[in-house]
């Protein structure tokens, strides 16, 4: 299985360093036909009205800065490492093999739980969407929560691609993974963002968008208004030459196996049904079509294994919020002993 991902996380102060990396750009991208050239020419996504900084992260806010032809990256702690289980798997993010939507168990034997909005059954070259950021509390050192989106291709369980992206609220898997390719000196993956949601507060999220270049075959990485970086196509089987079969957005946690259900947090803690500024969103969830086009992500399937403990449930569509729904929940409750 081929599973390339890459992570915001929300914990700690990140501690960065600057390594050296090749400067790269896409060939082509997603978006509207450009109005003033051939009617073939794409231009950018990212003219929606999204700041052009990509996001606020703990590294950046004294005016740190990494020089020009650099890349920031999170330095790493022996608990990374220990948390990983084996140096061999650190900066890899464990997988079960059951698909998303049902209950399974990684390589560790922890559970994984989705509460995700799901598209199939068509070609997707990439998607984009708003994630809400919250502190996610998480209660075991090696288990974790996250919000993300996944592109998926193959058969679960046997030759699988995915390319996730997204914000986690514990453990890490980071550039510290071979395979992605970092262009940008200006997002740290795996540093720790600094503007978090708070209960009946203010509400933040971070913006991703992932899709093809058909020139060069390469899965590329944008967040906020920033081209962060690009999944090579020899990392892929089946997203190597093609496009993906699915796409999911939403949330993920991992606990220990036995005993009572874990007090993991999804998104902000809450169920879906209090709403804005109380769960956790996702909104303007967005595929990229055949004609390299963003469109909305219509006739999303909405699955949660166990609603009692991490429910999903649609916000609607249209609007300024374009396709949304709220997911989450606290784990461990009177309805999930």
């Amino acid at each position: 299985m081929h599973h390339a991902t890459a992570s915001i996380k929300l914990s700690q102060r990140t501690l960065k360093a600057c390594s050296h990396s090749s400067i790269s750009e896409p060939s082509e991208w997603p978006g509207i036909k450009a109005v003033h050239g051939d009617a073939d020419t794409d231009t950018a996504a990212a003219d929606d009205g999204e700041e052009q900084h990509g996001l606020p992260q703990e590294w950046t806010r004294s005016g740190e800065s990494c020089p020009q032809g650099t890349i920031p990256m999170r330095r790493t702690t022996v608990d990374d490492v220990l948390r990983a289980n084996s140096v061999r798997r650190f900066g890899m993010k464990a997988r079960g093999s059951g698909g998303f939507g049902q209950r399974d168990f990684d390589s560790r034997g922890y559970v994984h739980e989705h509460s995700v909005g799901q598209l199939s059954g068509g070609r997707y070259y990439g998607a984009k969407a708003s994630l809400n950021v919250w502190p996610a509390q998480v209660a075991s050192p090696l288990g974790f929560s996250l919000s993300q989106i996944w592109i998926v291709a193959g058969t679960f369980g046997k030759d699988l691609n995915t390319i996730e992206t997204g914000w986690q609220g514990s453990g890490c898997y980071n550039l510290q993974c071979s395979g992605f390719v970092q262009t940008s000196g200006r997002i740290a993956i795996g540093g720790a963002i600094s503007q978090v949601s708070s209960y009946n507060g203010p509400q933040f999220d971070v913006t991703i968008l992932i899709w093809k270049d058909r020139k060069q075959g390469h899965w590329w990485l944008q967040m906020g208004g920033a081209v962060v970086g690009y999944w090579p196509s020899q990392l892929f089987t089946h997203l190597a030459a093609r496009a993906a079969d699915g796409v999911d957005f939403g949330g993920e946690v991992a606990a220990a196996p036995g005993g009572p259900h874990t007090a993991t947090q999804m998104g902000s803690g809450r169920f879906a049904g209090e709403g804005y500024a109380r769960a956790a969103y996702v909104r303007n969830a967005q595929v990229v079509n055949w004609r390299h086009r963003l469109v909305p992500a219509a006739g999303l399937r909405f699955k949660a294994e166990r609603p009692a403990c991490y429910d999903i449930a649609t916000g609607g569509g249209g609007g300024a919020w374009g396709v949304y729904f709220y997911y989450g929940g606290p784990g461990r409750n009177v309805r999930c002993p």
